[in-house]
């Protein structure tokens, strides 16, 4: 076999992770070079794919009422797309400047984006991948909002000085018209108006723009005339403006909490003034101010009272109450309370005509954390069931896994449990944003991510075919009595928040087996059942985890091959632990008073009603050791074929048969390598501060957050550790267990056919293997105990161990051993119990004794090692200079892999057996503990990770998912004097002109082909010939009113001024 090198790639002042493949194949085993390898690196591209989850820190919102699409711009000048379920697009801004505005323009598949660095951008949505077509950066003055009319080429920009530009959306230029400031309020104020906060049009006459100063000024400017028809003064700060479609009236919202209507040819007072939440004194003075109404829109119905919905405005004297939104609908005035602030709402009309009477139907409300739609066609305004997955979020996501390939039956058994969870009392109706189509080319495969939670909630998701749907949710907490205030928390207690907070899964898709490892140093086993059962007690067992003999004085250099040795053993170790029928009972205190064998959590004492689903099978919890808290779980993997759990920190590791409800295994990391430790150790330094007794004071741990042994900051607010618990410190001295690998194999020297085996990975570099004796009968299972023998170290490596994985003489992967589900709650005659599912070995041969592969790989570098003469065969250096956070073998359709993910943001994969370099790709820096706690691979070239802490990103190195990439987002439409070079510059965008189509000239034909487009796509705009003709009628005087407007102006290169 040739040996591969890969190059070094520096990205600044990190080098790249990659180093020469040392493919160090012994004399013995160059049988190995006639492997035949498929996976080659033309397989692989790494690209985005989609993200799920509620947009984080979302800032505006727009929405096209002809196509039923929803745009929502972030702080950090993300933009994502929403159409019907499952149509969903993000895209982002370079800059990366919050979006303060969105316009669409209507049935146009085109959207314009205002940012905070004064520029503005076209988008072009019809394309493969939305782009931007053009860009204008503002020079000398800040935006503060645009108004793009309906079926206009015209952008109106009004900026922090006061002043509107106006620019082509064609040309993405601006024009020679500006409206100044003080020509739009010449005498009315004897002080500067402030900056521009709103911006409309007549919905009667687009010759008349209506234009709001934040002082209170409003001005009616005429376009032809250049000159203000009407002022109105009032003497609080305006927010926003709202018009009656009739164009003779509109409302303003103020700081005060009040609302003036003004009639259009009255503005020396207003019409009518209110202040919705404001209490009438009995004098008739003036209510009391109240809190600022932040937005108000206007909308009229043919057949009843027009609707006025705002947002704010509340008494200063409602304090603590929640954020809401406010209906007044003749006259009845409805409060809706929201669950988070509001950062903008829409109202959805039948119509987009704005001249029209509006016939509201729903109001989009976008908060800080959610999306909710309101029914206002429904008695008491129920919301809608929202089909996106944006509740990623619902309590902090602490660890994910990501299963793609799973069993086709499992996703529709989760949704049969998990459909009765579902709330009620949602609107009848269907979800109203319901544009876009289907992309085509789905993936086949099921795939299902899980998401632990910092309340400790599971949720399971339906992620196949680039969709996310939840299917499943299980709280954990239910086997724990929750304290009903801060004064009642257990002072066993070891972090000071989410008690219950989930840190590890580990997930037997076939036989649905589930097990967690908790903050507060528990595991829970759950089968599961579609048989609701109550439980009368939890089975519980408690664990005694304490090592004397663990601290390394000076650890030898890892890398180097360990021969095995192998150390009888036994079932169990003195500190093991009987099962408790009951909950504990144990005493709080030692002999000289300290905390001693007592869980962290208190388990719920009262019956457990258990509904169709995942169902308690045994909680283990690791307890109190004279005065020392347990320390917290790094590593977990259970295996459904052999009934057992494994589990281990700091301290050592336990083995547990869930099924007998018995402790098999607890032993110290040290004991593991018998007489063959290669570490000097030295007893457990004393503690420095004494335990407090069970009377006094204690202060909690404060977690910190580290990941595979390495102490990296976090800013997140939860900072919990995925793969370690210890601090830096004890990190240096203290071998940690860090992975677990149940399988068939030949773990010792001397063996010639597999047995049952635990391969443990520490984080000091050491493979050690343990055999195990399973009975072979369902019958012998429970009633014989499960046998452990000790087969001493295997390999050893730079860094701790992530991955352990197996594969076959041919160089296959092995699967992992499982039993498949049955039914536990059926009564034993009619249960069928299946056999589990093993892989099948060759026998070895006298020439050749090596038929199986142990790949191993941690932080530094990867191994492949034959089984059983435990010679290394191929070995890798993956990085040097930074460290590997995540680890899994996949499988791909054209062969098995190592993929890994670098503390330096490179994506890397590996050939197996062979460890060649396939891929290499500088992707995503490590920002926070987010990423590297979340990020996972699966199989079939996926991976994901949290982006943000509402957000999931999925992205795919496999080219041929790549090459297969369909758009999301479809929309069927038909389309319809100079300025100053210094106040804005034109930068054309990436996006080129595919799909657009310049703007026609001439109102009616516009009209006309709009009505044409809304028909197809099954809009219908109205019911009546009378409201048709008006629209043309309508659509005359406008066009009229263009020619008119076309001669002031000395635009060149313009048909008309207004469509």
């Amino acid at each position: 076999m040739k040996k591969f090198n890969i190059r070094k790639v520096l990205d600044g002042l990190t080098a790249a992770s990659s180093s020469s493949s040392a493919a160090s194949a012994q004399s013995g085993n160059r049988e190995n070079d006639m492997i035949q390898e498929t996976l080659q690196s033309e397989h692989f591209q790494l690209c985005k794919t989609v993200r799920h989850g509620f947009p984080y820190q979302p800032s505006s919102m727009a929405f096209d009422p002809v196509q039923k699409i929803l745009a929502i711009g972030t702080q950090s000048g993300a933009l994502r797309l929403f159409g019907r379920a499952g149509v969903e697009c993000y895209c982002q801004h370079e800059s990366g400047s919050a979006v303060i505005q969105l316009e669409f323009l209507v049935n146009e598949g085109a959207l314009v984006s205002a940012l905070a660095d004064d520029s503005i951008h076209l988008w072009n949505l019809r394309q493969k991948l939305p782009a931007i077509l053009h860009s204008l950066k503002f020079n000398r003055e800040r935006i503060t909002f645009c108004h793009l009319p309906f079926q206009s080429k015209w952008l109106y920009v009004g900026t922090e000085r006061g002043n509107i530009h106006i620019v082509n959306v064609e040309s993405f230029t601006l024009s020679g018209y500006v409206i100044m400031w003080n020509k739009a309020i010449e005498l009315s104020s004897k002080t500067h108006p402030g900056p521009v906060v709103h911006i409309s049009d007549n919905p009667m006459d687009e010759g008349k723009l209506l234009i709001g100063f934040e002082c209170g000024i409003v001005v009616l400017w005429d376009l032809k005339s250049k000159k203000a028809d009407y002022r109105y003064n009032y003497d609080e700060a305006i927010h926003s403006v709202a018009w009656h479609h009739e164009g003779k009236q509109f409302v303003c919202s103020h700081s005060d909490g009040t609302l003036t209507t003004w009639n259009v040819r009255a503005p020396a007072k207003p019409a009518q003034t209110i202040t919705p939440h404001g209490k009438q004194p009995k004098d008739g003075k003036k209510p009391e101010p109240c809190k600022p109404i932040l937005k108000v829109e206007y909308k009229t119905t043919r057949a009843g009272d027009p609707f006025m919905i705002l947002c704010g405005g509340l008494s200063y004297d409602t304090v603590g109450r929640r954020p809401c939104l406010t209906v007044m609908h003749g006259k009845s005035t409805a409060v809706l309370e929201m669950d988070y602030p509001i950062v903008d709402f829409l109202t959805l009309c039948e119509t987009p005509y704005p001249n029209d009477f509006q016939e509201p139907y729903a109001v989009v409300v976008l908060l800080e954390k959610d999306l909710v739609v309101i029914d206002l066609a429904q008695i008491g305004y129920p919301i809608f069931e929202n089909p996106y997955p944006l509740s990623i979020h619902e309590s902090p996501v602490t660890c994910c896994e990501y299963f793609a390939d799973c069993p086709a039956e499992v996703i529709p058994a989760l949704y049969s449990v998990g459909s009765r969870q579902k709330r009620q009392g949602f609107s009848k109706k269907e979800w109203p944003i319901s544009g876009g189509n289907w992309g085509q080319g789905t993936l086949s495969f099921s795939e299902i991510i899980i998401t632990g939670h910092a309340d400790g909630s599971i949720k399971f998701w339906d992620a196949s075919a680039l969709m996310l749907q939840v299917l499943y949710k299980l709280k954990t907490a239910k086997v724990f009595e929750k304290p009903r205030g801060k004064e009642e928390k257990s002072s066993t207690e070891i972090v000071d928040e989410d008690p219950f907070a989930i840190q590890i899964l580990s997930w037997c898709p076939e036989s649905r087996v589930l097990c967690v490892a908790g903050v507060s140093a528990h595991v829970i086993v759950y089968r599961f059942s579609k048989q609701e059962v109550t439980t009368e007690v939890v089975q519980l067992l408690e664990v005694r985890m304490q090592c004397e003999l663990n601290e390394v004085e000076s650890p030898e250099c890892g890398g180097e091959q360990v021969s095995a040795v192998s150390t009888p053993g036994t079932s169990s170790s003195p500190q093991t632990s009987l099962p408790q029928s009951h909950p504990s009972t144990s005493s709080n205190n030692s002999s000289d008073g300290l905390r001693d064998n007592v869980p962290c959590l208190k388990v719920r004492s009262s019956p457990l009603k258990q509904s169709p689903g995942y169902q308690v099978e045994l909680l283990i919890q690791l307890v109190w050791v004279s005065g020392e808290p347990p320390q917290q779980i790094t590593s977990l993997a259970v295996n459904s074929a052999y009934g057992l759990v494994a589990f281990g920190n700091g301290n050592g590791l336990a083995v547990v048969d869930y099924l007998q409800k018995t402790l098999l295994l607890n032993m110290s990391t040290a004991e593991l390598y018998g007489s063959t430790d290669p570490h000097h150790r030295q007893p457990r330094s004393p503690r420095k501060t004494r335990q407090p007794s069970a009377g006094e004071q204690t202060s909690k741990r404060k977690l910190h957050p580290l990941t595979n042994n390495h102490d990296i900051y976090m800013d997140n607010s939860f900072s919990r550790s995925r793969s370690s618990s210890v601090t830096s410190i004890d990190r240096e001295s203290r071998e940690v267990i860090s992975s677990f690998y149940f399988c068939d194999s030949l773990s010792k020297k001397s063996e010639t056919v597999a047995v049952p085996s635990l391969w443990v990975g520490t984080s000091l570099g050491s493979m050690l293997a343990i055999a195990l004796t399973v009975p072979s009968t369902p019958e012998q299972r429970m009633q014989q105990p499960v046998g452990v023998s000790f087969c001493g170290p295997v390999v050893r490596l730079k860094g701790g161990i992530l991955r352990m994985a197996q594969l076959d003489a041919s160089g296959t992967l092995l699967p992992h051993v499982y039993e498949s589900w049955y039914e536990p709650n059926a009564p034993e005659e009619e249960r069928e119990r299946p056999q589990r599912r093993r892989p099948t070995t060759p026998p070895s041969s006298q020439e050749n004794p090596d038929c199986q592969y142990a790949v191993v790989c941690s932080e530094k570098q990867a191994k492949v090692v034959a089984m059983p003469s435990q010679n290394c065969v191929y070995e890798h250096n993956i990085t040097e200079t930074s460290f590997v956070l995540r680890a899994d073998v996949v499988t791909m359709t054209a062969g098995v892999g190592i993929a890994c993910f670098c503390a330096n943001g490179h994506i890397m994969t590996l050939s197996l057996p062979s460890l060649r370099p396939l891929l290499d790709v500088n992707y995503l820096p490590l920002t926070d503990m987010r990423i590297a706690r979340t990020f996972c691979f699966s199989n079939q070239g996926q991976a994901l990770y949290l982006t943000s802490p509402t957000e999931i990103q999925r992205i795919t190195y496999n080219q041929e998912t790549c090459d297969n990439l369909q758009v999301r987002l479809s929309f069927q439409t038909e389309t319809a004097g100079k300025a100053s070079r210094s106040l804005a510059q034109h930068i054309p965008g990436p996006g080129g002109m595919e799909g657009m189509k310049g703007a026609a000239s001439g109102v009616v034909g516009e009209l006309a082909r709009a009505r044409i487009a809304l028909d197809e796509r099954g809009q219908k705009l109205g019911e009546l010939e009378e409201r048709t003709a008006a629209m043309m009628s309508s659509a005359d005087s406008f066009s009229k009113h263009a020619h008119d407007v076309r001669q002031s102006l000395a635009i060149h290169h313009d048909s008309c001024f207004v469509k």
